[in-house]
């Protein structure tokens, strides 16, 4: 058991002991992003759902997204173990559901549920790591994070594919109750976190104002193009209502007593750029590479599984360097200097997917992707670090979540804005590229989610016809990286701004002066503060 009491910093044995529950955790989550992808066919054929595709995607995606400030805040109050069993709990509930679930509606529902839990597992995650490792030293472990998410998006599509075909679609949901059992025996036994109890309150109006809002803004770039058009008055109304809530957010927070987003957050610098630089960042690069496994399948006549697979340099790389630089970090004390490399070699390599070809080879894109990879690992954890080093430890589970929030709101705008600009490319290119003798009889069009046929089908088609659909769809991800390559760009300019700040030797958890900052709290509860417990 890990025993540890104020004033003590954790053994790198111990550290590593507490990883390992972290790490499945942590597993859980970033695992159910490329495990179910691989079934939904599967399981839409089983529960005979077909117009309700795409929200069992969607509706992870909303939960997952707008409790994780929640679970940031909630955790700085009462203490991370606790909440973040509390996440491991809900997302074993939401799977085990899931894998029951005898139709779509149940099937989203669930689904939603387990996003719920998703919400705090890599945030939580990321937040302990802040508590028990000193910014200084925090460079030597971020890599193992990064070799979670590489497990977890090569192994993925590979063991959704094998459970799906030889045992049954239900057990990509079932598959994460041993992993959660696991983490949460380690964790109880090994986690014990100091902390000071607080007198609190949490702000429930701010809670409901967060999550409309954001809920709001995702059903945008859900609906959009897809269920109604960017320009119809139900997504008009949708942004409309969604900056209204935000605005009314900003302004209650700004007059709330104990705040869920605490104003001085904002009025760090190193915060603001790295909040910014998260969002640009999934915005550029989720927005891109999500279409890569589709141009594989369509230009190459590979399968889901291997299109997963060929994307490992991508996740070879941001593995590299994000443990390359988290040790040169910890040796140097200096990180500045990576997120602006990282950004720069980000447009590079953004701009290298610009000259993507119908017979491109493999070896190309690896090298493509390899240094796209490469410059991601330079900036995300990084930007994690500049701000958990700059924060007081009073904020930082608050501070880490809301970096993830940006993150997955990045991601889901990119997504749904380069995904437009797909689409509408595409559909322009193919009347172009088709035969005359074949254009009334192909039937082929394009949609939010892909084209309105299977791979297979389109396999089937005449030789033309195919090549038509193949250099409709070079073309139109030519201009989605165009779009991209700008937003990477910006990126840049972003990193720049990021300050040097000495990194500190204490993790804040174990140096009782930073537990809380006494200027941000009245004296009435400084004096009250109880003593450190372990939880």
């Amino acid at each position: 058991m890990t025993d540890t009491r104020a004033g003590e910093a954790l053994t790198h044995r111990q550290v590593m002991i507490v990883f390992s529950g972290l790490m499945l955790g942590m597993l859980l989550a970033a695992l159910d992003q490329t495990i179910v992808a691989t079934a939904l066919p599967t399981i839409v054929a089983s529960l005979h759902g077909e117009e309700h595709l795409s929200w069992v995607i969607a509706a992870y995606l909303l939960t997952a997204t707008v409790t994780t400030p929640l679970y940031g805040k909630v955790s700085d109050l009462i203490g991370r173990k606790v909440v973040f069993q509390f996440a491991i709990v809900v997302f074993l509930v939401g799977s085990v559901l899931s894998g029951m679930a005898h139709n779509m509606t149940e099937l989203i529902v669930f689904r939603a549920v387990q996003g719920m839990g998703a919400g705090g597992l890599i945030a939580l995650a990321m937040a302990i790591v802040g508590d028990i490792v000193s910014p200084r030293q925090r460079g030597r472990y971020q890599g193992y994070f990064g070799a979670v998410f590489a497990f977890a998006s090569i192994m993925g599509p590979l063991a959704g594919g094998l459970l799906t075909e030889y045992v049954s679609w239900r057990w990509v949901f079932y598959v994460n109750v041993p992993i959660g059992l696991v983490a949460l025996v380690v964790t109880s036994v090994v986690l014990r976190l100091p902390y000071r109890r607080l007198p609190h309150r949490i702000d429930w109006f701010g809670a409901l104002l967060l999550v409309s809002g954001a809920s709001t803004l995702l059903l945008v770039t859900v609906w959009g193009g897809s269920q109604y058009a960017w320009g119809s008055p139900v997504i008009m109304g949708l942004v409309v209502l969604g900056v209204t809530l935000v605005a009314a957010l900003v302004w209650w927070e700004r007059r709330a007593s104990e705040p869920l987003l605490p104003p001085r957050l904002f009025r760090s610098d190193i915060f603001n750029v790295s909040g910014a630089l998260s969002f640009l960042q999934a915005m550029a690069m989720f927005g891109a590479v999500i279409f890569l496994p589709f141009y594989l399948q369509m230009a190459h006549g590979v399968s889901l599984i291997v299109s997963g697979l060929l994307l490992t340099p991508l996740m070879a790389g941001m593995l590299i360097m994000s443990i390359v630089s988290g040790r040169l970090i910890s040796r140097t004390g200096y990180y500045r200097p990576y997120p602006i490399a990282g950004t720069a070699v980000m447009v590079l390599g953004m701009g290298l997917l610009v000259f993507l070809r119908a017979n491109t080879s493999y070896v190309v894109l690896s090298v493509d992707l390899a240094l796209l990879g490469a410059g991601m690992g330079l900036v995300m954890q990084n930007t994690v670090l500049a701000t958990q080093n700059a924060v007081d430890a009073a904020d930082m589970g608050t501070a880490t979540s809301t970096l993830t929030f940006y993150r997955s709101l990045g991601g889901a705008f990119g997504t749904a804005f380069v995904g437009a600009i797909f689409v509408n490319r595409l559909n322009a290119w193919l009347p172009r590229l088709l035969p005359a003798n074949f254009r009334s009889t192909a039937h082929v069009q394009a949609t939010a989610g892909g084209f309105n046929v299977s791979p297979q089908v389109i396999d089937r088609l005449p030789a033309p016809v195919r090549t038509a659909i193949t250099g409709a769809m070079v073309h139109a991800m030519d201009t989605m990286f165009m779009v991209a390559v700008p937003l990477a760009a910006l990126t840049f300019v972003l990193a720049l701004f990021l300050r040097q700040v000495r990194l500190r030797d204490d993790s804040g958890l174990f140096d009782p002066s930073r537990v809380v900052a006494a200027e941000t709290l009245p004296p009435t509860e400084v004096a009250a503060l109880s003593p450190v417990v372990e939880v």
